[in-house]
């Protein structure tokens, strides 16, 4: 097992991608720290976990709140008595859909705080227990829409930029402890967030859901989208000591998108 002995704390932990994570840390001997603001699917993936002999705890956490935040991390250590690995994977979706002359400054504040500051926060608090440790791995989770300006989603796009931004950042600043910080930039995925966005997209420009999944399909090199399982394969990759000379990167996980689709300005 390549997590055996750590305490892993997944924000976003209960859904998608992040429900994934934490189901694979788990299955590689982690003990698993779910953590969202939605705790009964939280306490489900909990349950799911113990069912097959792991062990997992559920906080109801919003990682906008530095108060909830520092409470999700003092109960991490009261419970399990250290924290080995951050997986900032909590996020708000893309689902502005407005150019930014047309900005509502409630959704970009919110995208923001959570996506960006969120991420900030839970760092902070946990590196206040690695650095003394001199150990410890943080592995944020941005997307491709941080590489490139997505129109109708500044929001996202930003905080995104902003989380590849600060993963390098961090890295230079931890690494001087052994503590190595990493990200993943994960393209479409099927979660039911995404297929929530893809309806959503469908809708406001008037054409089917098919029509809008096949183009997104064929944006890829792959010619299909991730699963979440194949994203949290790439998470315990960086977690784990395979990766042990890894630091300050940017792993994109996007079925090719990346490289056929450099620039976002017509993705869809």
């Amino acid at each position: 097992m390549k997590l055996k002995g750590k305490v892993a704390i997944i924000t976003g932990g209960g859904t998608g991608i992040g429900k994934a994570i934490s189901l694979a840390f788990a299955n590689e001997g982690a003990v698993v720290v779910a953590a969202a603001r939605n705790l009964s699917r939280l306490e489900e993936v909990a349950k799911d976990i113990k069912s097959r002999g792991g062990k997992a705890k559920a906080i109801q956490t919003d990682i906008s709140n530095h108060e909830q935040v520092k409470r999700m991390v003092a109960q991490t250590i009261d419970e399990f008595g250290q924290i080995d690995i951050l997986v900032n994977n909590a996020a708000m979706g893309t689902f502005n859909n407005a150019d930014i002359a047309d900005m509502n400054l409630d959704g970009w504040h919110e995208a923001l705080d959570i996506n960006l500051t969120g991420t900030m926060l839970c760092s902070r608090e946990v590196l206040k227990y690695m650095i003394p440790r001199r150990s410890g791995n943080i592995i944020n989770i941005s997307s491709v829409a941080g590489m490139s300006g997505v129109p109708k989603e500044s929001p996202y796009a930003a905080s995104k930029w902003g989380v590849i931004g600060l993963t390098e950042t961090l890295a230079i600043e931890a690494g001087k402890h052994n503590i190595r910080v990493n990200c993943i930039s994960p393209g479409a995925t099927r979660t039911q967030e995404f297929e929530d966005w893809v309806k959503g997209s469908a809708k406001s420009m008037g054409i089917s859901y098919e029509k809008v999944m096949s183009k997104l399909t064929d944006n890829n090199a792959l010619k299909r989208i991730a699963e979440p399982s194949e994203i949290a394969t790439c998470v315990v990759f960086l977690a784990s000591d395979d990766a042990s000379a890894i630091d300050g990167h940017n792993l994109v996980v996007s079925c090719g998108f990346h490289i056929t689709h450099p620039n976002m300005i017509e993705w869809v």
